[in-house]
């Protein structure tokens, strides 16, 4: 059986033995839009629970339009002419528009990657900024009942028109991306994240893929958005190639919901009971750039994994581990179990980035993660708590003779993407 991976930009294609596999899960077939940029521009005419983008922004003085920043493939380039002319036509001319770049604690997009992130048309109309997620820049909202504290960007709070445009899809502690994840975290200041992505959070069951009833990760980030509700949002759905399936826009809440219902249909994919081995990714380029983004291909698969399964993950994490926090502060721990230790206790004192050293230790808590990349010398690589493996083929050697020659194998090429589950 020949699979095609999503690795870097170009993809891996791998072939498994038929005996063996017991699912390759994909997206489901959903027909792409023929004229994306005209379904863009009706959504602003006919949005979900609100008035139409132009009557909304008539009268108003400015506007921020909040976007993902560059480790998110998200169509900027279709999505935001329609959205810049839609507020010229209500009197908000582009000087008068702000699109800010939702980094959340992320590091920011710069030179060539803002044109690479919006285009040139829009790189030449309107100021482009990052949000820096330093208190100084944040307006305090105060702290929520779950002891989250809430600093907001100012550009985006004190915007007289304000918009999110982003991107629908599964995500590995919130459920699914988009809507009020726009506002919070990608607009969060570094104590609200710090807190919102703590152990009590993110240990909680249902803070996983495609969960949102009970799941407090969720409930806190749109708890926090209604504190500074966008006027208005466009989220888009994208097929198996990247490309618009789906348009959404309108009131955070209900539009947003529309698209996750629409989403959760075309990415959701179940298989009939676990098993030794799942071959995955990050979900190509952009996302598997860095290792720190990489583990959300490893939670992905842990609803299918058996106990003491084997995780086989190929991203290419071409610019290394990531950030220089996130990259010290994993590579400062010989044993996972002590990192846990730490954050866990009374007083525990939370870092930056921390939270995906704690979703790796979930990951490898139970399982073996072998990773096949290109861009961490192995030095390193062998620092990571995973096994490094130079080829898909070698890494899956390696499992078969550890399981046995009868082990069972599932595929999600997707990664982060798709969604899988268990049957019923």
């Amino acid at each position: 059986m020949r699979v095609h991976l999503w690795y870097g930009k170009d993809g891996l294609d791998v072939e498994l033995p038929d005996a063996n596999v017991r699912g390759v899960l994909t997206h489901r077939p959903a027909p792409r839009l023929e004229d994306p940029v005209s379904a863009i521009e009706q959504a602003l005419r006919e949005p979900i629970g609100t008035p139409p983008l132009e009557q909304l922004a008539h009268g108003r003085k400015d506007a921020c339009i909040v976007i993902c920043d560059l480790t998110r493939p998200v169509p900027n380039r279709l999505t935001l002419p329609p959205l810049l002319d839609a507020l010229n036509r209500a009197g908000i001319s582009d000087e008068a528009v702000t699109v800010l770049i939702a980094t959340g604690t992320h590091r920011p997009n710069v030179g060539h990657e803002v044109r690479e992130l919006v285009g040139e048309e829009v790189e030449s109309r309107v100021r482009i900024e990052n949000h820096y997620c330093e208190q100084s820049r944040c307006r305090d909202y105060g702290v929520t009942p779950r002891g989250t504290p809430v600093l907001l960007n100012r550009i985006y709070t004190d915007a007289d028109v304000k918009i999110t445009a982003g991107m629908i899809e599964p995500h590995f502690m919130a459920g699914y991306a988009g809507g009020r994840k726009m506002v919070m975290p990608g607009v969060a200041g570094l104590a609200s994240v710090l807190h919102w992505h703590g152990p009590e959070f993110l240990e909680h069951p249902l803070a996983t893929n495609g969960e949102l009833v009970g799941n407090p990760v969720h409930e806190e980030a749109l708890f926090i958005a209604r504190m500074a509700r966008p006027d208005f949002i466009l989220d888009v759905t994208l097929d198996g190639s990247k490309q618009i399936n789906g348009v959404f826009a309108g009131d955070m809440e209900a539009a947003w919901e529309a698209g996750v219902a629409f989403s959760a249909q075309q990415t959701t994919a179940t298989i009939a009971e676990p098993v030794d081995i799942v071959l995955t990714t990050s979900g190509g380029y952009p996302l598997d750039l860095t290792y720190y983004q990489v583990v959300k291909g490893m939670v992905g698969a842990l609803p299918i994994v058996k106990p003491g399964g084997t995780i086989v993950l190929a991203a290419a994490c071409a610019e290394g581990v990531g950030n220089a926090v996130f990259r010290e502060n994993l590579l400062r721990w010989k044993r996972l179990e002590d990192f846990m230790d730490s954050i866990t206790r009374p007083g525990a004192v939370f870092a930056a980035d921390q939270w995906q050293i704690e979703e790796l230790a979930r990951c490898v808590r139970h399982n073996e993660v072998v990773h096949v990349c290109e861009g961490i010398d192995r030095g390193t690589h062998e620092r990571l708590f995973v096994r490094p493996a130079d080829s898909v083929e070698e890494a899956m050697d390696y499992a078969l003779r550890k399981h046995g020659a009868n082990a069972t194998i599932a595929a999600i090429p997707a990664g982060p993407y798709v969604t899988a589950k268990l049957a019923g």
